[in-house]
């Protein structure tokens, strides 16, 4: 069974293609070596692959030498990330590791950086812009914030809870998937731009060694840029337990919350902490073995309908069309006319 890796809207994958064409770069050629065709970027309802994405996130970072895509005055670097896991990777527990990480993100970047204040009850991290600078986009913020919230998740060895998030840019026309970054509880227009999280990742020792940085680095930043999922979360347990099973197996919530060995209503305030509900797992986890399955396998798309549980593939193209709003076929790899006209058939 493979691992489920979730998918990114097209919305996020535009915006990182107008920061590339921005400076000059041919966004579209970039699109295509990542395995992302120009139809998909036309449709709002579209959504690739994490891989797809990371190899559009690298494929940009090389053309522009810069991991934060021209989005400070001075720039990351392409190796900078690398560096950076270095730095932390000899931390001794996840407050080291987070004014590190902070630390580096200062050395290479002139008009945002961040400040860490603590209590009792969250870890404020609390963005700084440069005086005189053209105020940050939220894609900016988002680029800051996961790369170090990502390396920080991993080196303690599980997702940190997020509290809340506050930004001074407007409200972002992709604001439901920064949410699904972030947490719920996050808003625009605010006096000042930061995000809490739980303090208890503080005196957590870092757990990874050279060793482990090896294949992190490897799979980075698809594995961490969009959303950092912890193997060990219920949503991704949950997520685990549902792909084992045929979909016309999957569990009513109270049976899940057996099968896990917690209370049903537990289970449901768990996932609502990590930004989910069993629902919202088991529709997204329909989408994206459909999506993967069409990218990835030549099965027939009516082979595909069946496996993630419609009897007729025609209530799978409406379902397919109401998720991405695009045909299945639009979704397969380039392959033979005949064969794509028949499958559209």
């Amino acid at each position: 069974m493979k691992t489920e890796k979730g998918t990114i809207s097209v919305a996020l994958v535009n915006e990182t293609l107008a920061l590339a064409a921005a400076r000059g770069v041919d966004a579209l050629q970039l699109a295509e070596a990542a395995g992302i065709a120009a139809p998909m970027l036309a449709s709002p309802k579209s959504r690739v692959s994490s891989a797809q994405y990371g190899a559009l996130w690298v494929g940009i970072a090389r053309a522009l030498d810069d991991e934060f895509f021209g989005q400070d005055s001075h720039r990351m670097k392409f190796g900078s990330f690398i560096a950076m896991t270095q730095t932390a990777l000899t931390a001794r527990n996840g407050a080291q590791a987070l004014s590190r990480a902070i630390g580096f993100m200062r050395l290479v970047l002139d008009d945002l950086g961040a400040r860490v204040e603590t209590d009792a009850e969250r870890v404020r991290l609390t963005f700084v812009e440069r005086e005189g600078t053209r105020p940050p986009a939220m894609f900016a913020y988002a680029t800051y914030f996961i790369v170090v919230y990502g390396l920080l998740c991993w080196l303690v060895g599980r997702r940190i809870p997020l509290i809340e998030a506050r930004f001074r840019c407007a409200e972002p026309p992709a604001a439901h998937e920064y949410r699904l970054m972030f947490c719920d509880d996050m808003a625009f227009d605010q006096p000042e731009s930061y995000v809490d999280l739980s303090p208890a990742f503080l005196e957590l020792p870092v757990i990874q060694t050279a060793n482990s940085a090896k294949p992190f680095l490897r799979d980075a930043p698809a594995s961490f840029v969009v959303k950092y999922r912890n193997p060990g979360s219920l949503a991704a347990r949950v997520r685990k337990t549902l792909r084992a099973l045929p979909m016309a197996s999957w569990p009513a919530a109270d049976q899940m919350a057996a099968r896990l060995n917690v209370a049903e209503a537990t289970m449901r305030r768990r996932l609502k902490q990590e930004g989910h509900t069993y629902q919202s797992i088991k529709d997204d986890l329909r989408r994206d073995i459909a999506i993967g399955e069409l990218q990835q396998s030549r099965r027939t798309i009516a082979d595909i309908a069946a496996s993630v549980g419609f009897a007729e593939p025609s209530a799978f193209h409406r379902a397919f069309r109401k998720w991405t709003g695009m045909r299945p076929t639009d979704y397969r790899p380039a392959r033979a006319d005949l064969t794509r006209r028949a499958e559209s058939d």
